[in-house]
């Protein structure tokens, strides 16, 4: 069972859904509410622990993974603020797809 966020349909019908790699904070996906600089606001967010069945985090933003059970993502959170975002990239639709029937890794 995932985790719902708080924000609704209403309040990310505008926003972009992005990959973020950060400095030190790791590889993050969700709806870009605002950046300023390197610091970056997502909503709907989860972090990207690890992945198998994609060489690059392009790949993972244009198809996903190929091995889904291998991926460590975590669960949704409401907010999140990064400080040190390096990479901002675009996502497709079957990205997306992917990322919401990923399972919650958790313990």
């Amino acid at each position: 069972m995932h985790y719902e966020c708080k924000n609704t349909e209403e309040e990310i019908k505008d926003l972009e859904y992005v990959l973020i790699r950060t400095y030190s904070a790791g590889v993050h996906v969700g709806y870009l509410k605002e950046r300023n600089g390197q610091e970056v606001t997502l909503i709907n967010s989860r972090r990207i622990w690890k992945w198998d069945g994609a060489a690059t985090l392009s790949q993972i933003a244009m198809e996903g993974c190929k091995n889904p059970p291998e991926c460590k993502i975590s669960m949704c959170v409401d907010k999140i603020i990064l400080t040190q975002a390096i990479e901002i990239i675009s996502t497709t639709k079957r990205c997306k797809d992917f990322l919401d029937n990923v399972e919650e890794w958790k313990v």
